[in-house]
């Protein structure tokens, strides 16, 4: 009888110790563990959180109170409403932030310093809505965004059915396969057999710190060919979304630099009158890295994905946003690598193991 109790003993006691075993491993799996790029993974104790998310507006955010307008060519600026002319009408992309309006024999605007233009002159518009998203968790698989409203095919290089429908610009893909579509194009498949052709996305892939950015210091990824940026925490990616970078004739040079002057607003202004001459005011976020080019918000266009603008990189005004008070932490001064991947690098770098390795991908 002693005996069978002792046995019974030992058994209750191995299912505490294996009870207490479970449930110190449990935190484990709970754990927020993330792929490095050099292929190894790193764990830390915090709950996982979803692998994306949308930014919150910060505490102060500029764009609470701010409306910006169109000044149409040909229109003057006056010293008061009614008053005398004061600035010229000229042509070219002009913006400007409304300060006030009021009525006085119809309504008025108050932009600039302290200028003022017939309401019937300007059209109000509002920033663009797009925005970037919060990486918690380093990406498994590349992913990116739609730049057209595209109807997706059944496999690379085919066309896609008629009746299939359209999916709407910047939706949000990840990538499970990459093929050559056989037609001068790289193809990549963005989940249920759904193929879609380079050209209509901008992507964004796990990339390896530059040489000479410690491992704590705080850097941003601007990818000409496809358009896109990545910030990072050393090796760590933490925000992601597109970019409008220089047109030809302003191109955006590739290198490593760092954020020399940063200003939570300023004045734009350059080029020929009657050829690309541009008034912008109150850009949000600029952060100049090389000389006179920037990454800023840009409130007055919605081509993010593609070249815009005179050289600086043009970020979507809440991805400036974020970038402006998340880098605002760093231990160093903001790193800026511009560089251009080439448009065969997914398929040299991942073939067919995307879909092989079920989303574990080795660099």
């Amino acid at each position: 009888m002693i005996g069978g109790m002792k046995r019974l003993f030992s058994v209750f006691l191995f299912a505490l110790l294996l009870l207490g075993v479970l449930a110190y491993a449990a935190p484990a799996e709970a754990a927020n563990c993330y792929l490095h790029y050099n292929g190894t993974y790193v764990c830390d104790a915090r709950p996982r959180l979803p692998d994306f998310s949308t930014p919150r507006y910060p505490n102060g955010s500029i764009f609470f109170n701010r409306t910006y307008a169109w000044l149409a060519d040909g229109a003057p600026l006056y010293s008061s409403p009614g008053g005398e002319e004061v600035v010229p009408a000229t042509e070219g992309i002009l913006y400007y932030t409304i300060e006030e309006t009021v009525e006085a024999g119809g309504y008025w605007y108050r932009v600039g310093d302290n200028w003022w233009a017939p309401a019937e002159s300007m059209q109000v518009i509002e920033a663009p809505r797009f925005r970037g998203l919060v990486v918690n968790n380093q990406p498994e698989r590349p992913f990116g965004w739609l730049l057209y409203n595209v109807r997706p095919a059944d496999g690379p290089g085919m066309e896609p059915p008629e009746d299939r429908e359209r999916l709407p610009r910047y939706t949000f893909v990840e990538i499970y396969d990459v093929a050559d579509g056989g037609d001068g194009f790289i193809w990549f498949d963005i989940g249920g057999g759904r193929w879609i052709q380079q050209t209509y996305l901008g992507l964004i892939d796990l990339s390896p710190r530059p040489e000479g950015v410690g491992e704590d210091e705080f850097w941003v990824e601007v990818d000409l060919f496809e358009q896109s940026f990545a910030a990072y925490e050393g090796d760590r990616m933490v925000y992601a979304g597109l970019v409008s970078s220089g047109l030809e004739r302003f191109p955006t040079n590739e290198g490593l630099f760092q954020v020399y002057a940063r200003n939570r607003e300023w004045l734009m202004y350059g080029g020929e009158v009657g050829d690309d001459y541009y008034y912008l005011q109150d850009v949000p976020h600029t952060m100049f890295f090389d000389d006179d080019i920037a990454l800023h918000g840009a409130y007055w266009h919605n081509e993010f994905g593609a070249v815009r603008s005179h050289g600086c990189v043009n970020m979507p005004p809440r991805d400036a946003e974020w970038v402006w008070y998340w880098s605002e932490q760093a231990p160093n001064d903001l790193w800026v690598h511009v560089h251009s991947t080439d448009q065969d690098y997914f398929l040299q770098e991942y073939g067919d193991a995307l879909a092989g390795n079920a989303g574990v991908l080795n660099h």
